[in-house]
């Protein structure tokens, strides 16, 4: 199975014994301003639990799941497994917890948390990942249009233009295998 990442947040929701569980599942850029958003916007509630996938650039990947004062292992790590699981990588899941008055025991906790994690996987709009690169390429002005046509065909991003005397330095930003096919 390929890696698969999010653009787009989505949520998801479940309900245990009156607790409930509000899942977000960000693109991981988001992540910070998701959790402040959600702390100001939930003052009331009991806990948010965070799990995290993010691909470094020698390929490893950084991952890590916190309780917010769940029982340790009953809350952070089972939304991790439902990352893993899902094999998303570069996104988050934020998980608001309401406290309903019932105890739900460490099984529950774990249980309703990757019940959540796995609500708001559903209902989100994957996409394979695709590792983005930056080249850039130097071409003379004549040759700046059959560039410019390349860039457009291939859906590549253009971060910077730089003119000079003698062409144009154009910075192209995508999936590297894309990049290669850029003929200069």
């Amino acid at each position: 199975m390929a890696l698969m990442t999010v653009h787009e947040p989505s949520e998801g929701y479940l309900e245990d014994r009156k607790s409930r569980f509000l899942a977000h599942l960000v693109p991981i850029d988001a992540f910070d301003s998701c959790l402040e958003s959600l702390r100001k916007d939930h003052r009331k509630a009991n806990h948010i639990v965070t799990a995290h996938r993010r691909l470094l650039e020698d390929g490893r990947i950084d991952e890590g799941g916190k309780d917010d004062g769940e029982p340790a292992g009953t809350s952070g790590m089972p939304t991790l497994r439902v990352l893993q699981g899902a094999e998303l990588v570069n996104c988050a899941v934020l998980i608001v917890r309401y406290f309903g008055g019932t105890k739900l025991g460490g099984g529950g906790l774990a249980r309703a948390y990757s019940g959540a994690a796995q609500d708001a996987i559903g209902k989100a709009a994957l996409v394979p990942f695709q590792k983005l690169s930056q080249k850039t390429v130097h071409v003379n002005f004549a040759q700046g249009s059959d560039l410019e046509q390349q860039i457009s065909a291939l859906d590549l991003t253009v971060v910077t233009r730089d003119f000079s005397e003698t062409g144009v330095h154009v910075t192209i930003e995508g999936p590297e295998e894309l990049l290669a096919k850029i003929k200069s």
